[in-house]
């Protein structure tokens, strides 16, 4: 046999805080995409938490994961990256900001419980509603506010990418634009900024087709709640898209939730917007060019957050 070294290099490490469906969800995407070396799964049911540490454990044959195994929160204080995705479920019928007083108390105590993180780590927040969490951990987290950000409008984005794709019947991957603001009902989609493969949206599509695109795109969730009572592999699938871009130190422009900064004019609330994302979380926001009305748009919805956070304790 061989002997065992007396030091082993260091493990990609990625916790998920929640295994529930987005968790579970998320786990399974990083495991086939091979995204670490161990996954880490946390969660207060121990017995589901096992069940599917079992699970994805079986499926790792056929993965270049080496290792998916249980854990506490006290292990997120030695890992690369954590996802936090607990939180009460979104209802049919009740909208993400419905979800806030019960979600912070909930995650102040995730936190407190996780100690002292490692000084390199990224928290990513995926939990409803995100924008006010974010700002929550980012105020609470003992990490740099860079370092800690929300899933934000990523999905939305997507949901945006391909209804677009759908509608003029080309791949998804040549349309380019964001959804800004909240994750939520105040959302928007700043059209002078949509492009598909360098023309504009508006020039392929009529005023009609893009307020009917951004309807689609605003009230996806609320539709695949109403038919399969909750959304996550949408989640799951952008949420490895996330991680990869901190991992590999990628630098992608993607909109997720942090404090936009002096670019926007905003440094009391966190919502969606472009930012670039790399090893050390969000490197800096990437300030774009919005017309009147889009500024206006995007004020709305800062101060539909600002309300709730207004109204809370951090």
């Amino acid at each position: 046999m061989f002997k065992k070294p007396k030091c082993s290099p260091p493990k990609t490490r990625i916790a998920v805080v929640g295994t529930g469906m987005v968790g579970s969800s998320f786990a399974y995407a990083a495991m086939i995409k091979g995204l670490a070396a161990e996954i880490i799964l946390i969660d207060v049911d121990e017995a589901r938490e096992e069940g599917e540490v079992m699970d994805l454990t079986h499926g790792l044959i056929g993965t270049e994961t080496g290792n998916v195994c249980g854990g506490n929160l006290k292990d997120c204080g030695n890992v690369d990256v954590i996802i936090i995705t607990a939180g009460a479920a979104q209802k049919p019928g009740e909208t993400r900001l419905d979800l806030v007083n019960k979600n912070i108390k909930m995650l102040k105590s995730l936190i407190k419980g996780m100690g002292q993180l490692r000084s390199d780590t990224v928290v990513i927040l995926v939990s409803n509603p995100v924008d006010i969490l974010t700002y929550v951990a980012k105020k609470t987290i003992k990490l740099s506010e860079s370092q800690i950000f929300g899933s934000g409008t990523s999905l939305d984005t997507s949901r945006l990418r391909v209804n677009i794709s759908q509608r003029l019947g080309v791949n998804l991957h040549n349309v380019h634009g964001y959804v800004m603001g909240e994750h939520g009902d105040s959302e928007f989609v700043p059209w002078s900024l949509v492009n598909v493969a360098s023309i504009p949206a508006q020039k392929l599509l009529t005023k009609k087709q893009t307020d009917a695109i951004e309807k689609q795109t605003r009230e996806a969730a609320y539709e695949i709640i109403q038919r399969k009572r909750a959304t996550y592999y949408g989640i799951g699938v952008v949420l490895t898209e996330l991680v990869e871009n901190v991992l590999h130190d990628k630098k992608s422009i993607v909109p997720v939730s942090t404090i936009p900064g002096k670019d926007y004019g905003m440094s009391d609330v966190s919502l969606g917007v472009p930012a670039v994302i790399g090893r050390c979380g969000v490197l800096n926001v990437w300030p774009v060019a919005l017309n009147a009305d889009e500024k206006k748009k995007l004020k709305y919805s800062a101060e539909v957050l600002r309300g709730i956070l207004q109204k809370i304790k951090i």
